[in-house]
Parts: structure tokens; sequence; C-alpha cells
């Protein structure tokens, strides 16, 4: 069974997702309002996922995060935002500290199970295309510039790697990439995977941010 921690400093949330989660068979092991607290549920109770509301007392949801999925921290336990509209770069810092993806809090009762169930299978919820859409206007936002890229860790992919490493940055499924470099399926998730793991990147939408905050990938272009 699939076990999950709220963290929202909204009540009335919290019981409508815990309500919709158990009906959907989803155990419910924890609910929070701050982020400190949800740090320490998370060492309590070794959650399969964690539903993180983005500003909370205490500790926001961007700073629980990022301990959460420090190394070693959370285990295999990992984090969903719940956001709103108007909360670009604050899921873009979300999703840097170590999130596997995103939902509204307008969403549908089934789409919020169908994410907690994605994210559990170690999948991002979001595609590249759509991650790489938000950074885009975050970075417009903030009129950001690229910061210097870990020069030992680029220095670590190999050649295809890192050619990987931008179509996944361009929005490409594992199936458009293995199309694109003709090779199969399978050969192109393995070279997503590896270079995943040679980064530090949790999953896709890590490697998404990496390509963008190294300046690999120019917002517009």
């Amino acid at each position: 069974m699939v076990t999950v921690i709220i963290a929202d400093d909204q009540p009335l949330i919290r019981q409508a997702v815990r309500d919709i989660l158990g009906d959907a068979g989803i155990l419910v092991v924890g609910e929070v309002a701050t982020g400190r607290d949800a740090v320490r549920a998370v060492e309590r109770e070794s959650p399969d996922v964690v539903l993180m509301d983005i500003r909370m007392p205490d500790l926001d949801g961007i700073a629980a995060t990022a301990e959460i999925c420090a190394e070693g921290a959370g285990g295999r336990t990992r984090v969903l935002i719940l956001t709103t509209f108007e909360e670009d770069e604050y899921v873009v810092a979300a999703l840097r500290a170590g999130a596997s993806g995103f939902i509204g809090k307008g969403a549908e009762p089934e789409e919020i199970v169908r994410a907690v169930l994605t994210i559990d299978r170690g999948d991002s919820l979001l595609s590249s295309a759509a991650t790489r859409a938000l950074i885009e206007r975050s970075l417009r936002a903030a009129d950001a510039s690229p910061r210097v890229p870990d020069q030992v860790l680029l220095d670590a992919l190999t050649d295809r790697e890192r050619e990987v490493m931008l179509l996944v940055a361009g929005g490409l499924t594992n199936q458009e990439i293995a199309e694109t470099l003709t090779i199969s399926p399978h050969t192109a998730k393995t070279h997503v995977n590896r270079t995943m793991m040679k980064l530090g990147a949790r999953d896709r939408a890590q490697l998404v941010i990496l390509a963008y905050e190294w300046g690999l990938v120019v917002p517009g272009v």
C-alpha cells in the first residue's frame, strides 16, 4: 500500500486530500501544518510520498523539500508539490530542491490519485516540456543569468549522454529520443538513467533544470 504524508497549513485542504486518497486505497500516515513538522514526520514514518504545500509557517515547503530530498534524509520518499497558478518561481525552486513534480490544488480527485501513484512509481509528474515552459517563464520573470556549470560533473558525461541531456531538456520522451538518435527505447532510457546518476539528478525534471541553470539551453531558443 502506498503511504502518504500531507503537509498543508489549511485543515480543509488536508481533510479533502485525505478523503480522496483514502477512497483510492492510499494510506495517509500523517498530516502536518508546517514544513518543520513535515520533515519530522518523514523521519518518523518514512512515507512513499509527501504532498507538500509551498507556503507554510515555521519552514516553507521549498526548504522542507530540500531537507527531505537531501542524500539519505528521506530515503525513497518523494515529494509532490501542491501549488497554485501564481507560484511559478516557487515551483521551480521546489523542483530544484528535489521535488518530483507538482499538481494544482484545484485538480480533480482522480488527478490527485494518479499523481501520487505516478510519483510512487519513481516517475516525474510533469513532462520535460512542461518543466521547460515553467523554467522559461521563471527565468524571464527574474531576468536570471545561467550559473557556472559543475565542470567535473559535465566532464563525467559521455558525448552521447550530453546529447541525451539536451534532448530531455528539449522536452523529448524516451521514445522520441530513441527515434532522434536511431537507438532503441531501452537504450535511450539507459542513457537517461546514467546521465541522471552521474549528475545526481533524482529524475528528468532535475536534468531539465540543470540544463537551463548551466546555460546549456537558452530560454526561447
